[in-house]
């Protein structure tokens, strides 16, 4: 005697059958809308030099209660600080409260009173722009020289000294610096070349 298949299995057999056909899928090759491609990351700063790095530990010294770092330039004239996370100043060496003769420098800049005063350094902070401030008197005396092409990077900063161009420093956090010497200034660093002696 021949089975019949169950009403049920019939049905069962019926609904997978067809869940497993469907309408052919036609490609005629053209193009499909999209989402707009990204735009282009923007291009990489070139990365400062690592090449003619100076003992940061030799430029250590107390700076308003804590540890910062110090150079004066070959010449005597310059010093700057480095207060560490905070802010890389120059100014003239031994001439706190003195004019910084910087050509093309403001005349005057805002005091701590409000008042408005002759700058004595150009600085960088952490986020901001380079400015020209009215720097309290530094506690910092006779920091070593930096010599000529050696870069001071420590705490988030970075200078240096070079002869055709004069001082440089840098925020590495926010890629913003300057670069100055008695005969004018730039808000961008200068970095050593790689090939300096």
């Amino acid at each position: 005697m021949r089975a019949t298949p169950s009403l049920c299995a019939t049905a069962a057999l019926g609904l997978l059958l067809t869940g497993c056909t469907g309408p052919a899928v036609v490609n005629t090759e053209q193009p499909t809308s999209r989402a707009p491609a990204p735009a282009a990351a923007p291009t990489p700063t070139t990365r400062p030099s690592n090449a003619h790095l100076a003992n940061a530990f030799e430029y250590a010294t107390p700076v308003d209660g804590t540890t910062g770092y110090a150079f004066t330039t070959p010449s005597g004239r310059w010093q700057c600080v480095i207060v560490p996370r905070t802010q890389a100043s120059c100014g003239k060496a031994g001439g706190s409260g003195s004019a910084l003769g910087i050509t093309g420098a403001p005349d005057e800049v805002p005091g701590p009173d409000g008042e408005t005063v002759a700058p004595t350094a150009i600085l960088v902070d952490r986020s901001g722009d380079p400015q020209f401030a009215a720097l309290p008197a530094s506690s910092v005396t006779d920091p070593p020289e930096l010599p000529f092409n050696r870069i001071l990077a420590v705490a988030g900063f970075r200078c240096n000294v070079q002869e055709a161009t004069g001082i440089s420093c840098l925020s590495e956090l926010s890629g913003r610096g300057f670069t100055f010497s008695a005969d004018g200034y730039t808000t961008a660093y200068t970095d050593v070349p790689a090939d300096a002696p």
